[in-house]
């Protein structure tokens, strides 16, 4: 099969290697300095003790890996969520009649942007619950092995057999889910954990979740968006290697005293050392964050369904504006209380609409 990966950054860039270990014609679209790295060197995925390095097709831009009338019968669309639009953009530009587009963005909302250009016959919804750890431009770490890949039909009669097949075979632990928007607002509730707290305090998540008033933040913030999810009418879903169920049950059934061990241990164990990438992205000075697609989405679809979601509001309003350096970075780094006040804040004015 000829695959082309538009957007071949860890997720990309792995699923890819996969792919191409597996003997598939991959085409990945990469920077410059990366493709210098991978042509002298080749890309190498390690998981453990395993290494394999592969040596895909490069091009350094859309544009050229859609000269010559080029065809593929596959696109793995990874790129971050705030690069959709204008990846999709130049996929009108360069192939306006793609094949089949696999999403593997994080976040809500995603989906509906490629069904609206591209109809709903040619998406495939994605989640990728394995973390990647980028070493080095053509280096690629897998940290855990009982992670994977999740796929769902965006329109009733989709079949998955064929896409679900193809990762399997390529070593890529696989499930096929009925429900994509269950599956994304899953996935999006599991990456919201500890994500957006520890980018503005700049913390580890383990710090949020260890100090009882941010905890506590954390699971009012999760609480919101099962409500959101359920006037929905969307279920919790289990993703690969992440019991979702078991999540939402602890949140909504159990003490917060026993609540709060259980997802430390959670945060600790996802992420070791690793910051989330919320907090990658703004200590990057990207002035962009996927943010807006989690507690954002949530903000946003709150309000559609008259849900308060003052936490998930504030969290996402604190965090764009860091990121925009509309607000010093200072005042919340290292400051629990003042963000816990200013979520207050916000909690109370709700209450007052």
């Amino acid at each position: 099969m000829d695959v082309l990966v538009f957007g071949a950054g860890a997720v990309g860039g792995y699923l890819g290697a996969c792919l191409a270990n597996a003997g598939h014609n991959v085409t990945l679209v990469v920077r410059g300095t990366a493709a210098d790295l991978i042509t002298e060197h080749g890309l190498t995925v390690a998981e453990g003790e395993q290494r394999h390095t592969v040596r895909p097709a490069l091009v350094t831009s859309l544009r050229q890996a859609f000269l010559d009338r080029v065809t593929y019968d596959l696109i793995l669309m990874a790129m971050k969520s705030y690069d959709v639009e204008p990846a999709i953009n130049e996929l009108v530009a360069f192939c306006p009649s793609p094949p089949p587009l696999i999403t593997l963005q994080n976040g809500i909302g995603i989906e509906e942007l490629f069904v609206k250009e591209f109809g709903p016959e040619r998406v495939i919804a994605g989640s990728l619950t394995t973390p990647i750890s980028r070493e080095a431009g053509n280096s690629l770490v897998i940290q855990r092995s009982d992670r994977g890949l999740a796929l769902a039909p965006v329109q009733p009669g989709q079949k998955m057999g064929r896409w679900f097949n193809l990762f399997q075979a390529a070593g890529v632990p696989t499930v096929a889910l009925k429900d994509f928007r269950s599956m994304k607002w899953s996935k999006a509730m599991l990456n919201m954990i500890g994500n957006a707290t520890a980018a503005i305090l700049n913390r580890h998540p383990r710090v949020v979740y260890g100090y009882t008033p941010t905890f506590r933040l954390e699971v009012v913030m999760l609480r919101e968006t099962l409500a959101v999810m359920r006037k929905l009418k969307l279920k919790p879903v289990d993703l690969p290697g992440a019991p979702t169920g078991l999540l939402v049950f602890a949140i909504q059934r159990l003490p917060l005293g026993l609540v709060q061990p259980f997802l430390s241990r959670v945060v600790s164990s996802g992420r070791g050392d690793k910051m989330p990438s919320f907090h990658i992205d703004l200590a990057a000075g990207r002035q962009k964050s996927e943010v807006f697609y989690h507690n954002g989405a949530v903000a946003r679809y709150g309000q559609s369904v008259g849900v308060p979601t003052p936490v998930n509001t504030a969290l996402n309003d604190i965090l764009l504006k860091l990121a925009r350096k509309e607000i010093d970075y200072e005042i919340f780094n290292g400051n629990p209380k003042r963000l816990v006040a200013e979520v207050r804040r916000y909690q109370q004015e709700a209450k007052h609409l």
